[in-house]
């Protein structure tokens, strides 16, 4: 292969290890569509011809430091991390230089044009959210000609860079709806490079298949763990390549441990609800039991399969004990008011919650696709701009990265379980005891009793890590929390190989996510070894692993990673 082709081919140094921290991880609790942002373009225009005062004194403003900039007086800098300015063209070229203070003096003026009106704080941040989508479109380095990496690189290849960004952008027009790829998704395949740990299917419902996994050591702790995966991503997330897979870490560990896989949905399936949900997921819990022998189990829920582990939970009520005794939630909010600190917490509303119900209830589904490309724009600069760049002005491949292939293979929600999760807002009904009722068993909290372990990520933009130490709060005041130095799915994928990693851990703190900050202790490494210790000794005795999967009661019905995952 030449060096130009491998040139082509190698995405941008660096753009999958930043992508890994920008994964949409889809949260279905939110019912944001194209309209909510059209609605706030409306606030952001309204605001400009209502307050013309404000915005003439804005673009004054800027024309001054326009002459600022064009006598060489202006200090104007990118702010720390942004990545986009990197390339020395950027400070060593006079033209460049200037042309990038100009873009940031611009940048200031619009939103600082919002700030001066006299818009309510919620239409404040609706305007920011399009303002700085607007911003963000228009950067330099969006554009061919003004993108110093892009016009070297049209000059090296002799214009086949060009010419492999068109094609690129061609097959994103056809193939991916014109949004540009994240993945190679020709890397990687199921069963093959991804979820690749033995193991099988021990039972399937018309929702889940549970898969038991081979253990690797010679003694298991009787106890099992079953995971709980959100409906919105494929359960694999925890099983991705070899050096990173918790379900290998946990086997390693000794522990016995089943992972839930959702079936995808189709418009047929528009009636399954959360309680349609909880009645399969315990059957799955039932056949763990008895696959075991163990009369109970621990478990483990993440994002909104947290939401549905706790809701099982507490139809258990009082009775938990008998079939869960510890409960793990990572990145799950348990008190959706505590959302409106996420990157989209400006567009919940309750007339975008009924406008987003009504339109799952008339296609039967909410399309994974369809969420993640409203999600990408709450981030454009990591999701949309970072790939147009890589991808078209480059003439790059987009990278070959097990966490984004894993990312683009979105599902799908059936209209009544998106309408469940979404009268949580209503509800709150993990806060005030009463609100719900699955079948026929109404939720209460304060009747739930087991031993929690809550995982947040400090940076995480989709389930904020104050929310999470909600959850940690309601499930109550012996719950251990931790907080990870990373974001959404990388707070989960957080082997101890990663030289990176550390966490703050400690009890939950009745007096709030602040006053746990000033008490916790902070550690280096991954927090999954402390976890490990957390598991063991609630784990029950050690016995001799099964040399087999299944029963007979529950016999293997097929290899991991079942045939679900491939729907």
């Amino acid at each position: 292969m030449s060096a130009e082709k491998r040139e082509q081919i190698s995405p941008t140094p660096g753009i999958s290890e930043e992508a890994s921290r920008n994964t949409l991880a889809l949260n279905p609790l939110v019912g944001i569509q194209g309209q909510d942002l059209v609605e706030s373009a409306g606030i952001l225009f309204k605001a400009v011809v209502n307050e013309p005062k404000v915005a003439t004194e804005q673009w004054l403003s800027f024309l001054g430091e326009l002459g600022s900039i064009v006598a060489g007086k202006s200090e104007r800098t990118p702010k720390a991390g942004d990545r986009r300015f990197s390339d020395p063209t950027w400070k060593e070229s006079a033209l460049h230089s200037g042309l990038l203070r100009a873009y940031l003096a611009w940048g200031d003026a619009v939103n600082g044009f919002v700030d001066k009106t006299s818009l309510s704080q919620i239409d404040k941040a609706r305007a920011h959210l399009i303002t700085e989508i607007l911003v963000d479109a228009v950067a330099p380095t969006n554009a061919i000609l003004t993108n110093p990496a892009a016009v070297r690189k049209f000059v090296d290849t002799g214009g086949q860079s060009l010419l492999h960004g068109l094609k690129n952008y061609l097959d994103d027009l056809a193939r991916n709806g014109g949004m540009p790829s994240m993945v190679d998704q020709t890397a990687f395949e199921v069963g093959k490079n991804l979820a690749t740990t033995p193991g099988a299917v021990i039972f399937r419902n018309d929702l889940l298949e549970l898969i038991q996994y081979a253990p690797t050591t010679e003694k298991v702790w009787k106890r099992p763990l079953v995971v709980t995966p959100p409906q919105i991503n494929k359960y694999y997330a925890l099983d991705l390549s070899p050096d990173k897979s918790m379900v290998r870490f946990l086997l390693e560990s000794g522990i016995q441990t089943f992972c839930v896989s959702w079936r995808n949905p189709t418009a047929a399936n528009r009636d399954w609800g959360l309680d349609t949900y909880v009645a399969a997921l315990d059957g799955a819990v039932d056949a763990a039991r008895e696959v075991t022998g163990c009369d109970d189990i621990s478990m483990m829920g993440s994002c909104s399969g947290g939401i549905t582990a706790t809701a099982y939970l507490a139809t258990l009520g009082s009775a938990a004990e008998l079939k869960i005794r510890n409960m793990v939630l990572a990145v799950c909010l348990l008190d959706p008011n505590t959302a409106e600190e996420s990157a989209f917490g400006c567009l919940m509303t309750p007339e975008t919650m009924r406008a987003a119900k009504e339109s799952s209830r008339l296609r039967g589904i909410v399309d994974g696709h369809d969420l993640a490309r409203m999600f990408a724009w709450m981030r454009p600069n990591d999701l949309i701009w970072n790939y147009w760049v890589n991808n078209y002005l480059l003439g790059n491949q987009p990278p070959a990265f097990d966490i984004l292939y894993w990312n683009a293979d979105t599902t799908r929600l059936p209209a009544r379980l998106h309408r469940d999760y979404l009268d949580l807002y209503f509800t709150n009904p993990f806060v005030s005891a009463g609100k719900l009722t699955l079948s026929g068993k109404t939720i209460d909290m304060s009747k739930v009793k087991a031993d929690s372990y809550v995982i947040a990520g400090v940076t995480d933009h989709i389930t904020p890590w104050k929310g999470v130490h909600r959850t940690a709060q309601i499930m109550g005041d012996a719950t251990t929390f931790v907080l990870s130095n990373s974001g959404h799915l990388q707070s989960l994928l957080n082997p101890p190989t990663n030289p990176k990693a550390s966490f703050m851990i400690g009890p939950v703190n009745p007096a709030g996510p602040d006053a746990f900050l000033a008490t916790a202790e902070k550690r280096k490494g991954s927090w999954w070894l402390d976890w490990r210790d957390w598991l063991h000794p609630r784990s029950g005795e050690e016995v001799s692993a099964p040399a087999s999967l299944g029963s007979e009661r529950h016999p293997v019905l097929g290899p991991a990673p079942g045939t679900y995952v491939f729907d």
